[in-house]
């Protein structure tokens, strides 16, 4: 996704472990208020019906969905969805599908999917782990790309990142055998807490050479952000993290 630390778009927290991780109550992403530009405007309201997709639409066939057989690629957090749709762009025998909460950043990815004719792109916003749960088929999924999702820093603030046992577990449904669970972010301390979930989680296996593990290099598939080039201008560094799923 194109800004740091976004949402997420899901919930996490506490309740009975039989209960929908989606009304669990704790969220991992806080709705912030912006102005809609003119585009993203016209994004929600002339392109939302023929490339968006809700929770009412219920559990998809995604062959029938897209019209087609292809790699399946679902983003959680996409920000404004600069990357997103580069990706779509150039991949375009790929589908790709983006969970995202914040209207704007929905609207612009919808108005400049409609400008360059995008026709592998669906978006939900719609909180993540509902989307999950609902409405993607199990083992239906080639790759999960979560990027620079927010890392809650505060410890106290620990229990909101979307990131835990249980998420990483829906994830791992969702994947097709072999399917892959791709995250990103530019604090070394979430990228050791994400590591640590995912190498405890059965059913991964991490797929980073010895040399960097348990990180991968940034892979050339995943395009640079403004925020992130600025960021290694800077000195900052960034995690990539890829498990697929084992079994």
């Amino acid at each position: 996704m194109t800004e740091p630390h976004n949402a997420g778009g899901a919930t996490t927290g506490p309740e009975g472990p039989d209960a929908p991780l989606h009304r669990r109550g704790i969220k991992s992403y806080v709705i912030r208020a912006g102005r809609m530009t003119q585009a993203q405007s016209r994004g929600l309201e002339d392109v939302w019906p023929r490339l968006g997709l809700t929770l009412a639409d219920g559990r998809q066939d995604l062959d029938s969905l897209f019209g087609r057989q292809a790699p399946r690629v679902v983003e959680i957090g996409f920000g404004m969805g600069n990357s997103l749709i580069e990706q779509a762009e150039t991949h375009p025998d790929t589908d790709f599908i983006g969970i995202e909460v914040h209207a704007p950043g929905v609207g612009k990815l919808l108005d400049e999917a409609d400008k360059r004719g995008l026709t592998n792109l669906r978006v939900y916003r719609e909180d993540a782990l509902a989307v999950l749960e609902q409405c993607l088929p199990e083992g239906s999924i080639d790759t999960l790309q979560l990027f620079f999702p927010d890392p809650w820093p505060k410890k106290k603030h620990h229990k909101r990142r979307i990131v835990q046992p249980a998420f990483v577990e829906l994830i791992r449904t969702r994947l097709k055998p072999g399917g892959t669970f791709h995250l990103a972010t530019d604090w070394q301390a979430y990228a050791e807490w994400m590591a640590e979930i995912l190498d405890a989680s059965p059913g991964y296996t991490n797929t980073a050479p010895a040399e960097s593990a348990p990180y991968v290099p940034r892979p050339e598939f995943r395009p640079l952000t403004k925020f992130e080039a600025r960021g290694e201008r800077l000195g900052h560094g960034v995690w990539d993290l890829i498990y697929a799923r084992s079994r």
